[in-house]
């Protein structure tokens, strides 16, 4: 059975190829598309679902009654509807602009509490005092600092990327890495600070071990009353769902439905595309319809038909000049009337009626003989009206 029988030949070429084509290309993204959800992803974004992604952490909390979303949008517009109740999440941030600084500041300023973590999080904290990390890219246990109940948290672990400064006083260390801060609490106007020195403890991967949950749920306080907006808008160009679907599905998508557009137009357009009018037909000249005319005679052998057909045209022309018109006379009476009428016609115009008048009869007629013979009565009839317009009798 043929595929696509029913479809004409071009167009199920054209659709086989297209399909193939497709095929190709999705086997080819593939393989070699990078794949923005792996493990070596370290983004710790909600949508992501890698070892370093955070999307676990976020679902969590929505199943256990915080009132939290993620922020997408210029973080001014976080700022102007903050107050005593609001707590921001910035997961490894990514500031680009001094107003992204500005706008924490003014979270901070409005009561609002702030986690941060990484080496950008301290910078983007107000007053911050990160400084590079001392330690090794390893797990570390970390030691509890202090009587606050963040210190409480139990065992935590984290890799830390930054370190903290030890020079001022009003900033409490909860926990140490070897003698470096890697979890440090303060205020700073109406609000609250609290930083990691990385946010493995929230990631996927890292977020059952020990009591990193713990320590992620004691840093965000109780969820009544507050509401909790996990930042987004500091992960570079993330607008929507689709940012972070991007992948080899969404490229095969993308790529189907190109070739599927493709596929549409060449095999629509090229059946129903504009089509312009056809010019309009030149008339034939007389030369080109003598040829065809003499071409169909010649294949319906009608050799005979046309010598009918000029005979008779002659008959009825020189009956007229005649003054028997009319009459029906046969090869003999018209001789005879046109010799009255016309003493001094050819010689030749009596034998030549008669032969007309066999040659009408005979199917076997060649075309040779049938032309010389319309040819003959073409010369006559020439002839006879050129002397009735002159006048002549002769």
């Amino acid at each position: 059975m043929k595929l696509f029988a029913s479809l004409d030949p071009k167009d199920r070429k054209l659709l086989i190829g297209c399909i193939s084509a497709v095929v190709v290309l999705a086997v080819i993204i593939a393989l070699f598309a990078r794949d923005e959800d792996r493990d070596d992803n370290p983004l710790p974004s909600t949508y992501l679902t890698g070892r370093h992604g955070a999307r676990a952490a976020f679902e969590m909390l929505q199943a256990n009654g915080y009132n939290v979303e993620r922020w997408e949008h210029p973080l001014s517009e976080l700022a102007a509807k903050t107050d005593t109740q609001t707590v921001v999440i910035f997961a490894e941030p990514n500031p680009t602009s001094p107003e992204d600084f500005k706008a924490v500041e003014d979270i901070v300023a409005r009561g609002g509490r702030v986690l941060l973590t990484g080496w950008m999080g301290g910078a983007l904290a107000p007053d911050g005092n990160v400084k590079p990390s001392t330690q090794f890219a390893a797990a570390c246990k970390l030691t509890p600092q202090g009587l606050d109940p963040l210190a409480g948290s139990g065992e935590v672990w984290m890799v830390p990327e930054a370190a903290w400064g030890l020079n001022r006083p009003l900033d409490r260390v909860e926990y140490n890495c070897v003698g470096a801060p890697a979890v440090v609490e303060y205020a700073s106007g109406k609000g609250e600070v609290i930083w990691w020195a990385s946010s493995t403890p929230l990631e996927n991967g890292s977020m059952q071990r020990a009591e990193n949950l713990n320590l992620f749920l004691n840093a965000l306080g109780t969820p009544q009353n507050h509401h909790f907006y996990w930042d987004e808008s500091l992960h570079g160009e993330v607008f929507s769902d689709w940012y972070y679907a991007r992948g080899p599905a969404l490229l095969l998508l993308e790529s189907g439905l190109a070739g599927i557009g493709l596929l549409v137009i060449f095999s629509f357009s090229r059946r129903r595309g504009p089509v312009r009018d056809l010019p309009a037909p030149v008339r034939a000249t007389p030369v080109e319809f003598l040829e065809a005319l003499g071409s169909l005679y010649g294949e319906a052998r009608a050799s005979s038909t046309a010598v009918e057909l000029a005979y008779e045209r002659f008959r009825r022309r020189m009956a007229d000049l005649c003054g028997l018109k009319g009459s029906s006379l046969s090869a003999d009476e018209l001789g005879v009337a046109v010799r009255r009428r016309f003493p001094r016609a050819s010689e030749a115009l009596e034998k030549d009626l008669a032969d007309c008048q066999t040659a009408m009869g005979d199917e076997t007629l060649q075309p040779k003989k049938a032309l010389a013979l319309v040819q003959a009565l073409s010369r006559h009839g020439e002839a006879l009206e050129a002397a009735a317009r002159a006048g002549l009798r002769q």
